[in-house]
Protein backbone atom coordinates (compact mmCIF):
# COMPACT_ATOMS: atom_id res chain seq x y z
CA UNK A 1 0.00 0.00 0.00
CA UNK A 2 1.60 3.12 -0.56
CA UNK A 3 2.52 5.76 1.83
CA UNK A 4 0.07 8.84 2.26
CA UNK A 5 1.83 11.99 2.00
CA UNK A 6 1.88 14.80 4.14
CA UNK A 7 -0.36 17.69 4.34
CA UNK A 8 2.71 19.58 3.54
CA UNK A 9 3.60 17.72 0.42
CA UNK A 10 0.45 18.27 -0.72
CA UNK A 11 0.78 22.24 -0.17
CA UNK A 12 3.73 21.72 -2.42
CA UNK A 13 2.65 19.61 -4.85
CA UNK A 14 -0.68 22.20 -5.65
CA UNK A 15 2.06 25.20 -5.52
CA UNK A 16 3.83 23.38 -8.31
CA UNK A 17 0.45 23.03 -10.45
CA UNK A 18 -0.48 26.48 -9.80
CA UNK A 19 -0.26 29.21 -12.61
CA UNK A 20 1.37 32.78 -12.09
CA UNK A 21 -1.65 35.13 -11.54
CA UNK A 22 0.14 37.46 -14.46
CA UNK A 23 -0.02 34.76 -17.35
CA UNK A 24 -4.22 33.36 -15.88
CA UNK A 25 -5.41 36.93 -16.23
CA UNK A 26 -3.25 37.82 -19.36
CA UNK A 27 -1.33 41.34 -18.23
CA UNK A 28 2.03 41.79 -17.69
CA UNK A 29 3.97 42.27 -14.08
CA UNK A 30 4.01 45.74 -14.64
CA UNK A 31 -0.11 46.36 -15.15
CA UNK A 32 -1.76 48.59 -13.29
CA UNK A 33 -4.21 48.19 -10.81
CA UNK A 34 -6.87 49.21 -13.10
CA UNK A 35 -5.44 47.19 -15.91
CA UNK A 36 -5.62 44.03 -13.38
CA UNK A 37 -8.89 45.16 -12.29
CA UNK A 38 -10.26 45.29 -15.93
CA UNK A 39 -8.76 41.47 -16.88
CA UNK A 40 -9.98 40.17 -13.61
CA UNK A 41 -13.88 41.30 -14.66
CA UNK A 42 -13.73 40.41 -18.66
CA UNK A 43 -12.11 36.88 -17.59
CA UNK A 44 -14.30 36.33 -14.23
CA UNK A 45 -17.82 37.31 -17.06
CA UNK A 46 -16.46 35.20 -19.43
CA UNK A 47 -15.75 32.24 -17.17
CA UNK A 48 -19.09 33.18 -14.69
CA UNK A 49 -21.01 29.65 -13.13
CA UNK A 50 -24.41 31.57 -14.24
CA UNK A 51 -22.97 31.42 -17.70
CA UNK A 52 -21.34 28.12 -18.03
CA UNK A 53 -23.72 25.72 -15.39
CA UNK A 54 -22.30 22.22 -16.82
CA UNK A 55 -19.17 22.90 -17.63
CA UNK A 56 -16.11 21.70 -14.67
CA UNK A 57 -13.79 23.05 -17.17
CA UNK A 58 -15.25 26.69 -17.01
CA UNK A 59 -15.85 26.09 -13.25
CA UNK A 60 -12.41 25.56 -12.17
CA UNK A 61 -10.78 28.71 -14.81
CA UNK A 62 -13.31 30.63 -12.85
CA UNK A 63 -11.69 29.95 -9.24
CA UNK A 64 -8.34 30.05 -10.79
CA UNK A 65 -9.07 33.77 -12.49
CA UNK A 66 -10.84 34.70 -8.75
CA UNK A 67 -8.12 33.36 -6.96
CA UNK A 68 -5.15 34.90 -9.43
CA UNK A 69 -7.15 38.38 -8.84
CA UNK A 70 -7.00 38.42 -4.82
CA UNK A 71 -3.04 38.06 -4.84
CA UNK A 72 -2.68 41.08 -7.54
CA UNK A 73 -5.45 42.93 -6.48
CA UNK A 74 -3.71 43.58 -3.11
CA UNK A 75 -0.87 45.84 -2.47
CA UNK A 76 0.40 44.05 -0.27
CA UNK A 77 -0.06 39.90 -1.18
CA UNK A 78 1.28 41.42 -4.76
CA UNK A 79 4.73 42.47 -3.76
CA UNK A 80 5.06 39.36 -1.39
CA UNK A 81 4.55 37.15 -4.41
CA UNK A 82 6.75 39.26 -7.05
CA UNK A 83 9.31 38.77 -3.87
CA UNK A 84 8.85 34.71 -3.77
CA UNK A 85 6.05 33.05 -5.35
CA UNK A 86 3.37 31.49 -3.91
CA UNK A 87 5.34 30.52 -0.80
CA UNK A 88 5.16 33.95 0.33
CA UNK A 89 1.31 34.52 0.18
CA UNK A 90 -1.00 33.69 3.28
CA UNK A 91 -3.03 31.38 0.65
CA UNK A 92 -5.64 30.39 3.67
CA UNK A 93 -6.75 33.82 4.07
CA UNK A 94 -7.25 34.82 0.88
CA UNK A 95 -11.13 35.91 1.00
CA UNK A 96 -12.79 35.37 -2.08
CA UNK A 97 -15.71 37.63 -3.41
CA UNK A 98 -19.33 35.96 -3.66
CA UNK A 99 -21.99 36.79 -6.09
CA UNK A 100 -25.09 36.39 -3.88
CA UNK A 101 -27.07 36.19 -7.41
CA UNK A 102 -25.72 33.01 -7.81
CA UNK A 103 -26.10 31.19 -4.49
CA UNK A 104 -29.20 29.28 -3.59
CA UNK A 105 -31.58 30.25 -0.82
CA UNK A 106 -29.45 28.21 2.07
CA UNK A 107 -26.06 29.13 1.19
CA UNK A 108 -27.72 32.88 1.46
CA UNK A 109 -29.19 32.34 4.48
CA UNK A 110 -25.64 30.88 6.14
CA UNK A 111 -23.80 34.01 4.16
CA UNK A 112 -26.34 36.66 5.91
CA UNK A 113 -26.32 34.58 9.18
CA UNK A 114 -22.04 34.93 9.55
CA UNK A 115 -22.12 38.93 7.91
CA UNK A 116 -24.40 39.27 11.34
CA UNK A 117 -21.79 37.35 13.42
CA UNK A 118 -19.27 39.71 12.39
CA UNK A 119 -17.28 37.18 9.48
CA UNK A 120 -16.27 39.30 6.58
CA UNK A 121 -18.00 38.24 3.50
CA UNK A 122 -16.91 40.10 0.27
CA UNK A 123 -20.01 40.45 -2.60
CA UNK A 124 -19.05 41.02 -6.25
CA UNK A 125 -21.78 42.59 -8.62
CA UNK A 126 -23.97 40.37 -10.13
CA UNK A 127 -22.52 38.53 -13.51
CA UNK A 128 -26.25 39.83 -15.09
CA UNK A 129 -25.93 43.12 -14.09
CA UNK A 130 -21.97 43.02 -15.48
CA UNK A 131 -23.44 41.21 -18.60
CA UNK A 132 -26.37 43.37 -19.24
CA UNK A 133 -23.96 46.59 -19.01
CA UNK A 134 -21.21 45.28 -21.31
CA UNK A 135 -24.30 44.19 -24.10
CA UNK A 136 -25.81 47.83 -23.76
CA UNK A 137 -29.10 46.66 -22.79
CA UNK A 138 -29.37 48.38 -19.48
CA UNK A 139 -32.04 51.36 -18.62
CA UNK A 140 -30.04 54.77 -18.13
CA UNK A 141 -31.51 57.42 -16.45
CA UNK A 142 -30.18 61.37 -16.36
CA UNK A 143 -28.88 62.66 -13.45
CA UNK A 144 -28.72 66.46 -13.33
CA UNK A 145 -26.01 68.31 -11.12
CA UNK A 146 -27.05 69.25 -7.94
CA UNK A 147 -30.49 67.28 -8.31
CA UNK A 148 -30.77 64.34 -5.34
CA UNK A 149 -32.62 61.76 -6.75
CA UNK A 150 -34.52 58.82 -4.11
CA UNK A 151 -35.35 55.30 -5.31
CA UNK A 152 -35.24 51.87 -3.80
CA UNK A 153 -33.35 49.16 -5.62
CA UNK A 154 -34.34 45.36 -5.31
CA UNK A 155 -31.22 43.27 -3.88
CA UNK A 156 -28.62 42.18 -6.76
CA UNK A 157 -30.02 44.75 -9.57
CA UNK A 158 -28.72 48.26 -10.35
CA UNK A 159 -29.60 51.39 -11.59
CA UNK A 160 -28.14 53.51 -13.88
CA UNK A 161 -27.56 57.22 -14.20
CA UNK A 162 -25.37 58.88 -16.63
CA UNK A 163 -24.21 62.90 -15.40
CA UNK A 164 -23.30 65.11 -18.30
CA UNK A 165 -20.64 67.83 -17.43
CA UNK A 166 -18.91 70.75 -18.99
CA UNK A 167 -14.88 71.22 -19.82
CA UNK A 168 -15.93 73.87 -17.41
CA UNK A 169 -17.63 72.07 -14.66
CA UNK A 170 -13.91 69.56 -14.87
CA UNK A 171 -11.83 71.79 -14.25
CA UNK A 172 -13.63 72.16 -10.79
CA UNK A 173 -14.02 68.19 -10.19
CA UNK A 174 -17.19 66.19 -10.02
CA UNK A 175 -18.05 64.26 -6.93
CA UNK A 176 -21.22 61.33 -6.85
CA UNK A 177 -22.80 60.20 -3.73
CA UNK A 178 -25.25 57.63 -2.68
CA UNK A 179 -26.71 57.37 1.08
CA UNK A 180 -29.03 55.12 2.16
CA UNK A 181 -31.29 55.86 5.59
CA UNK A 182 -32.37 52.52 6.39
CA UNK A 183 -28.35 51.52 6.44
CA UNK A 184 -28.42 48.78 3.69
CA UNK A 185 -25.73 47.54 1.82
CA UNK A 186 -25.23 48.63 -1.53
CA UNK A 187 -22.22 49.63 -3.99
CA UNK A 188 -21.51 52.66 -6.05
CA UNK A 189 -20.41 51.79 -9.35
CA UNK A 190 -18.45 53.93 -12.33
CA UNK A 191 -18.83 52.45 -15.57
CA UNK A 192 -16.59 53.19 -18.85
CA UNK A 193 -17.85 53.47 -21.97
CA UNK A 194 -16.83 51.00 -24.49
CA UNK A 195 -16.74 52.11 -28.39
CA UNK A 196 -19.20 48.94 -28.93
CA UNK A 197 -21.62 51.06 -26.73
CA UNK A 198 -21.49 48.72 -23.75
CA UNK A 199 -20.37 49.95 -20.22
CA UNK A 200 -17.69 48.82 -18.50
CA UNK A 201 -17.46 48.58 -14.67
CA UNK A 202 -14.48 50.74 -14.25
CA UNK A 203 -14.30 51.70 -10.11
CA UNK A 204 -16.71 50.45 -7.28
CA UNK A 205 -17.18 52.24 -3.64
CA UNK A 206 -18.49 49.80 -0.96
CA UNK A 207 -21.32 51.01 1.37
CA UNK A 208 -19.98 51.78 4.96
CA UNK A 209 -22.08 52.84 8.03
CA UNK A 210 -21.56 56.50 8.95
CA UNK A 211 -23.93 57.64 11.59
CA UNK A 212 -27.40 56.54 11.13
CA UNK A 213 -27.23 55.70 7.05
CA UNK A 214 -24.46 54.03 5.28
CA UNK A 215 -22.84 56.00 2.43
CA UNK A 216 -20.10 55.82 -0.44
CA UNK A 217 -18.78 58.50 -2.70
CA UNK A 218 -16.57 59.21 -5.61
CA UNK A 219 -14.27 62.19 -5.57
CA UNK A 220 -12.65 63.61 -9.23
CA UNK A 221 -11.10 66.22 -8.17
CA UNK A 222 -7.98 66.82 -10.45
CA UNK A 223 -5.48 64.90 -7.98
CA UNK A 224 -4.81 62.16 -6.44
CA UNK A 225 -7.43 60.90 -3.91
CA UNK A 226 -7.51 57.88 -1.92
CA UNK A 227 -10.13 54.86 -0.98
CA UNK A 228 -10.00 53.11 2.52
CA UNK A 229 -11.12 49.19 1.46
CA UNK A 230 -12.58 48.39 4.84
CA UNK A 231 -12.55 44.65 3.78
CA UNK A 232 -9.03 44.47 3.23
CA UNK A 233 -6.75 41.98 5.54
CA UNK A 234 -10.18 41.45 6.86
CA UNK A 235 -9.33 37.57 8.37
CA UNK A 236 -5.74 38.22 9.18
CA UNK A 237 -7.07 40.86 11.41
CA UNK A 238 -9.40 38.36 12.77
CA UNK A 239 -6.46 35.83 13.72
CA UNK A 240 -4.41 38.48 15.35
CA UNK A 241 -5.89 41.45 17.55
CA UNK A 242 -3.13 42.98 17.10
CA UNK A 243 -2.84 43.20 13.07
CA UNK A 244 -6.35 44.82 12.99
CA UNK A 245 -4.46 47.98 14.21
CA UNK A 246 -1.27 47.63 12.10
CA UNK A 247 -3.01 46.58 9.03
CA UNK A 248 -5.61 49.26 9.21
CA UNK A 249 -4.25 51.15 6.44
CA UNK A 250 -3.62 48.94 3.96
CA UNK A 251 -6.30 49.22 2.47
CA UNK A 252 -5.70 53.05 1.77
CA UNK A 253 -5.20 52.64 -1.96
CA UNK A 254 -5.09 55.82 -4.67
CA UNK A 255 -8.38 55.74 -7.02
CA UNK A 256 -7.41 54.52 -9.67
CA UNK A 257 -9.47 57.96 -11.89
CA UNK A 258 -8.48 61.16 -10.50
CA UNK A 259 -10.72 63.29 -13.10
CA UNK A 260 -13.54 63.18 -15.92
CA UNK A 261 -13.19 64.87 -19.12
CA UNK A 262 -16.35 66.78 -20.20
CA UNK A 263 -18.76 64.75 -21.67
CA UNK A 264 -21.86 62.14 -20.54
CA UNK A 265 -20.26 59.10 -17.16
CA UNK A 266 -22.04 56.57 -16.48
CA UNK A 267 -23.07 55.82 -12.46
CA UNK A 268 -25.11 53.18 -11.07
CA UNK A 269 -26.21 52.18 -7.59
CA UNK A 270 -25.96 48.27 -6.95
CA UNK A 271 -28.05 46.37 -3.96
CA UNK A 272 -25.97 44.34 -1.98
CA UNK A 273 -28.42 43.30 0.69
CA UNK A 274 -28.82 39.35 1.08
CA UNK A 275 -32.64 39.76 1.15
CA UNK A 276 -34.25 43.11 0.93
CA UNK A 277 -34.41 46.25 -1.12
CA UNK A 278 -32.28 49.13 -0.66
CA UNK A 279 -33.52 52.59 -0.46
CA UNK A 280 -31.11 54.89 -1.34
CA UNK A 281 -30.60 58.69 -2.20
CA UNK A 282 -28.09 59.98 -5.60
CA UNK A 283 -26.46 63.14 -5.84
CA UNK A 284 -24.09 64.25 -8.64
CA UNK A 285 -22.54 68.13 -7.87
CA UNK A 286 -19.51 69.89 -9.59
CA UNK A 287 -16.63 70.70 -6.37
CA UNK A 288 -16.10 73.87 -8.38
CA UNK A 289 -17.38 75.58 -4.42
CA UNK A 290 -15.49 73.69 -2.18
CA UNK A 291 -11.77 74.64 -2.78
CA UNK A 292 -11.35 74.66 0.95
CA UNK A 293 -12.44 71.01 1.42
CA UNK A 294 -9.80 69.96 -1.42
CA UNK A 295 -7.03 72.21 0.42
CA UNK A 296 -7.89 70.17 3.99
CA UNK A 297 -8.70 66.88 2.05
CA UNK A 298 -5.35 66.45 0.32
CA UNK A 299 -3.49 67.82 3.71
CA UNK A 300 -5.37 65.00 5.57
CA UNK A 301 -4.63 62.11 3.41
CA UNK A 302 -1.33 63.01 2.87
CA UNK A 303 -0.84 62.55 7.32
CA UNK A 304 -2.16 59.60 6.42
CA UNK A 305 -0.05 58.43 3.90
CA UNK A 306 3.06 59.49 6.73
CA UNK A 307 1.39 58.05 9.32
CA UNK A 308 0.59 54.02 7.73
CA UNK A 309 4.81 54.74 7.37
CA UNK A 310 5.12 55.15 11.22
CA UNK A 311 2.71 52.74 11.89
CA UNK A 312 5.05 50.19 9.86
CA UNK A 313 8.06 50.83 11.42
CA UNK A 314 6.11 51.13 14.80
CA UNK A 315 4.76 47.92 14.15
CA UNK A 316 8.25 46.08 14.36
CA UNK A 317 9.06 47.93 17.37
CA UNK A 318 6.24 46.57 18.82
CA UNK A 319 6.45 43.36 18.22
CA UNK A 320 10.08 43.14 19.39
CA UNK A 321 9.01 44.63 22.98
CA UNK A 322 6.01 42.29 22.76
CA UNK A 323 8.60 39.57 22.43
CA UNK A 324 10.75 40.17 25.01
CA UNK A 325 7.48 41.62 27.77
CA UNK A 326 6.42 37.79 26.67
CA UNK A 327 10.10 36.25 27.51
CA UNK A 328 10.06 38.60 30.90
CA UNK A 329 6.75 37.25 32.44
CA UNK A 330 7.87 33.89 31.25
CA UNK A 331 10.95 33.88 33.30
CA UNK A 332 9.04 36.58 36.38
CA UNK A 333 7.03 33.40 36.76
CA UNK A 334 9.79 30.83 36.91
CA UNK A 335 11.73 32.91 39.02
CA UNK A 336 8.88 33.57 41.62
CA UNK A 337 8.81 29.21 41.62
CA UNK A 338 12.68 29.08 42.50
CA UNK A 339 12.38 31.53 45.17
CA UNK A 340 9.67 30.00 47.25
CA UNK A 341 11.37 26.35 46.44
CA UNK A 342 14.71 27.78 48.30
CA UNK A 343 12.98 29.72 50.89
CA UNK A 344 11.10 26.43 51.83
CA UNK A 345 14.15 24.24 51.81
CA UNK A 346 15.82 26.82 53.87
CA UNK A 347 12.60 26.97 56.60
CA UNK A 348 13.06 22.98 56.41
CA UNK A 349 16.61 23.35 57.21
CA UNK A 350 16.10 25.71 60.17
CA UNK A 351 13.46 23.02 61.78
CA UNK A 352 16.28 20.14 61.52
CA UNK A 353 18.22 22.06 64.01
CA UNK A 354 17.18 20.18 67.13
CA UNK A 355 18.22 17.81 69.82
CA UNK A 356 14.60 16.77 71.06
CA UNK A 357 12.21 14.69 69.68
CA UNK A 358 9.87 16.29 66.92
CA UNK A 359 6.76 17.04 68.80
CA UNK A 360 3.63 15.48 67.15
CA UNK A 361 0.75 15.90 68.69
CA UNK A 362 -2.11 13.21 67.55
CA UNK A 363 -6.00 13.89 66.52
CA UNK A 364 -7.31 12.14 69.87
CA UNK A 365 -4.72 14.50 72.35
CA UNK A 366 -6.19 17.66 70.69
CA UNK A 367 -9.52 16.48 70.60
CA UNK A 368 -9.63 15.08 74.21
CA UNK A 369 -8.37 18.31 75.29
CA UNK A 370 -10.98 20.42 73.27
CA UNK A 371 -13.91 18.21 75.08
CA UNK A 372 -11.93 18.88 78.44
CA UNK A 373 -12.17 22.31 77.70
CA UNK A 374 -15.77 22.11 76.41
CA UNK A 375 -17.05 20.12 80.05
CA UNK A 376 -15.10 22.42 82.09
CA UNK A 377 -16.89 25.27 80.50
CA UNK A 378 -20.34 23.35 80.63
CA UNK A 379 -19.55 22.74 84.78
CA UNK A 380 -18.82 26.46 85.37
CA UNK A 381 -21.68 27.50 83.36
CA UNK A 382 -24.00 25.63 85.97
CA UNK A 383 -22.48 26.71 88.83
CA UNK A 384 -23.03 30.40 87.94
CA UNK A 385 -26.70 29.76 87.32
CA UNK A 386 -27.15 28.16 91.22
CA UNK A 387 -25.28 31.21 92.89
CA UNK A 388 -27.83 33.51 91.10
CA UNK A 389 -30.45 34.81 93.69
CA UNK A 390 -33.85 33.53 93.07
CA UNK A 391 -36.68 36.12 91.40
CA UNK A 392 -39.14 36.38 93.28
CA UNK A 393 -42.78 35.80 91.82
CA UNK A 394 -45.09 38.48 92.14
CA UNK A 395 -47.84 35.50 93.51
CA UNK A 396 -45.38 35.00 96.86
CA UNK A 397 -44.98 38.86 97.47
CA UNK A 398 -46.83 39.53 100.71
CA UNK A 399 -49.39 42.47 100.78
CA UNK A 400 -49.96 44.15 104.07
CA UNK A 401 -53.48 45.70 104.43
CA UNK A 402 -53.95 48.86 105.83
Amino acid sequence: MPPHGSKSDKQDASLLHRRDPYEVLGVSRNSTDQEIKSAYRRMALKYHPDKNANDPKAADMFKEVTFSYTILSDPEKRRQYDAAGFEAVETESQELELDLSSLGAVNTMFAALFSKLGVPIKTTVSATVLEEALNGVVTVHPLPLGTPISKKVEKQCAHFYSVMISEEETQGGLVCRVQSPDKSKFKLLYFDREETGGLNLALQEESTKVGKVTSAGMYFLGFPVYRLDQTANSMTSAKDPDAAFFKKLDGFQPCEITELKAGTHVFAVYGDNFFKSVSYTIEAFSAASFAEEKKNLRTVEAQILTKRVEISKFETEYREVLAQFTEMTSRYTQEMQVIDELLKQRNEIHASYTTGPPIKRSRSRIRGSFKDAKEDGQIRERKSTRDRPKKKKWFNIHLKGR
